[in-house]
């Protein structure tokens, strides 16, 4: 076996060997059965990412006080997630992959329970909150492939995790359709909770415990400044429009949150075990990869958030026969009399485009699984592709493509069929991007920095994501849409709850193309990556 070659590490910390319970010598079924149920499992974050974003217009007649802050359904798992993935990871660096690999799906599983059987705004997005820890789970993962797998398919197994993403895209829609359609948002929650159920025993049973450890104690410091410098930090920027970017109670969380980062750096330089070597997320490698996929990763998130909000609203004719509706009905209820309908007038301040007042299954058979699709068989090929080209070219494709994607949203105008041929140029660039990260991580680092390295991935990537759909979120309650309704000579004007103009999804797109041409320009001047990827066999400094 290959000897893995590290700097060296701090004077109190022995280096694991990598004795990491290999499958070397097992059948080509039993490795692809443990490959599987630990892209099964991982399943659960993208999964509920996608329903939840593909639900959020439904689930907004429930939550109809929030307005476009509906989206924090979707937000909190990126502050959540970007709290928690690092310590996680260095948990599973620690303790055992395998072990908090479950630990998440436990903690997800509460709290898919809390969201089924709540009404309650607050209470829900403690549910929320819960559910974000599941997605330290892909990032484990990463780890779990990398100590597992023989060298040559580790590769080939990163790219597979890639394509389980594919797999929630098509999975999700469908049955997330199903379940909303036939029966009621919270039964969404109660499918990824008995899904999460049946797939433990055999994430628990099938899959071997890795023998890598790193023979360290958690950082108590590092533990604390980390999440909450990147907790205040996301909270400013998913709530600046609201609360005021200018405003000195919110630039509080903006500087407190700074503060505590720059703290967690300096006190990490300085201990004998810190969270995270410095010297390593500092280094050309691992830096440029999580600096690249923060500015990368939004479009991926923005894609069917938006996507599923716009076709499942209603049109504007549709929008106007209702609204025409409860007038009547309004005026009836508060004189007891009935009023024709040619005396009600409802003009739109400004217009929209959107709309085609699809069910979620509608939304999946239109649009949803087809991006998923794709994702799916361009996954493994990328990894096996990344054996030959490696994994910062597979970065470069996604970016160009991606970012070709955004512009197109941006200025096409709107129809379902438009988006979807957009859509699916996404789920190429998507393919390679999901391929591409784990790949990068995997050849930057040694195997005993691998699960707070992936973890790191994870924040990077949950605040990339965080900070898009709060962008967004902003944008959106920045353009709203107002009814000014006139019934026989009485004027009045209201903004309609969850219904935006064109204008602030545009804005959003054009968001995104920004950043994710900056992700480009990183991955074109990286210099790591270059070399055909390998599984982590070789290590340098």
């Amino acid at each position: 076996m290959p000897t893995i070659e590290t700097s060296p590490p701090p004077d109190n910390t022995v280096p694991a060997p990598d004795d990491s319970s290999r499958l070397d010598g097992a059948s080509r079924l039993r490795i692809f059965s443990v490959l599987a149920i630990i892209v099964l499992y991982t399943e659960v974050a993208p999964i509920q990412y996608t329903m939840v974003a593909a639900g959020l217009q439904k689930m907004s007649k429930t939550f109809s006080s929030v307005g476009g802050n509906i989206n924090w359904a979707v937000i909190i798992l990126g502050i959540v997630g970007a709290a928690a993935i690092p310590l996680l990871g260095k948990c599973s660096d620690i303790w055992g992959k395998k072990k908090i690999f479950l630990l998440c799906g436990m903690l997800f599983l509460i709290g898919c329970v809390i969201c089924a059987t709540t009404s309650d705004w607050t209470l829900f997005l403690v549910g929320r909150g819960l559910s974000a820890l599941s997605l330290a789970t892909q990032f484990i993962a990463y780890g779990l492939v990398r100590d597992l797998l023989p060298r040559k398919l580790v590769p080939v197994g990163l790219g597979v995790i890639g394509a389980g993403l594919g797999f929630s895209g098509v999975l999700a829609p469908v049955v997330g359709g199903i379940l909303v359609d036939h029966f009621a948002w919270q039964a969404m929650f109660w499918f990824l909770a008995i899904y999460t159920v049946v797939l433990t025993p055999l994430v628990l049973f099938v899959v071997p415990e890795t023998k890598l450890r790193v023979r360290e104690r958690i950082d108590p410091f590092g533990a604390v400044l980390l999440p909450g410098g990147a907790l205040l930090t996301l909270m400013y920027l998913d709530n600046g429009q609201n609360w005021g970017w200018t405003r000195p109670s919110a630039l509080a969380w903006l500087i407190g949150g700074i503060v505590l980062l720059v703290a967690f750096v300096l006190v990490e330089f300085r201990i004998r075990q810190p969270l995270i070597d410095m010297r390593l997320l500092f280094s050309p490698k691992l830096g440029m990869v999580l600096v690249m996929v923060m500015f990368g990763t939004g479009i991926t998130a923005l894609m069917p958030l938006a996507l599923g909000y716009m076709t499942q609203s209603p049109n504007e004719a549709g929008l106007r026969e209702s609204l025409i509706d409860g007038t009547i009905a309004s005026v009836h209820q508060q004189t007891g009399q009935s009023i024709p309908r040619e005396l009600v007038h409802v003009v739109f301040d400004p217009g929209y485009s959107y709309g085609n007042g699809f069910g979620m299954l509608s939304y999946a058979v239109h649009i949803g699984i087809w991006a998923g699709i794709i994702v799916m068989v361009l996954g493994p090929i990328a990894g096996a592709l990344s054996r030959r080209v490696g994994g910062r070219a597979l970065a470069i494709i996604s970016f160009v493509v991606l970012a070709a994607a955004s512009c197109a949203f941006a200025l096409t105008h709107y129809s379902w069929q438009a988006y979807l041929l957009i859509y699916l140029l996404g789920g190429i660039g998507s393919g390679f991007l999901y391929a591409a990260q784990p790949i990068l991580i995997v050849e930057a680092v040694p195997a005993e920095q691998q699960g707070v390295s992936a973890g790191m991935l994870g924040v990077m990537s949950s605040m990339g994501s965080g900070v898009i759909i709060g962008i967004t979120t902003a944008l959106l309650n920045s353009n709203p849409v107002k009814a000014h309704i006139d019934v026989a000579g009485h004027s009045s004007t209201t903004v309609l709850p969850q219904v935006f103009t064109d204008r602030g999804y545009t804005e959003g797109f054009w968001v995104v193309a920004g950043t994710t041409l900056v992700a480009l320009v990183i991955a074109i001047f990286m210099r790591h990556g270059r070399a055909p990827a390998t599984g982590g066999a070789v290590e340098t400094s």
